[in-house]
């Protein structure tokens, strides 16, 4: 179980991310159709004042059991070892255990 700081952590940057979200997607339009070089620096300066948890590559997936950040399956939002343990216990239909 992944410490409670961690998971509240991660989603005050998911609520950061969704906030910011139109401005950055904006700001990064603007770039691309600039064409002056000078006027570009000012709209990346604006880029760079937003905070940094707001950008979308710090955001982690976590298991949405147990908090676990590593080895997530998107299509569950589980992590390996609780995927694999629910597939045994035939909590998840459709999926089926390997066997050979």
């Amino acid at each position: 179980m992944a410490r409670k700081s961690l998971i509240q952590r991660e989603k005050k940057r998911q609520k950061l991310e969704q906030k910011y979200h139109l401005i950055r997607r904006s700001s990064k339009k603007e770039i691309s159709k600039v064409p002056s070089l000078i006027d570009k620096w000012e709209i990346h300066g604006k880029l760079e004042s937003l905070p940094r948890n707001s950008a979308p590559t710090r955001l982690h997936r976590r298991c949405f059991s147990t908090g676990r950040p590593r080895a997530n399956y998107r299509d569950f939002g589980l992590s390996g070892h609780i995927l694999r343990e629910m597939v045994h216990a035939c909590l998840l239909p459709g999926a089926t255990r390997s066997s050979w």
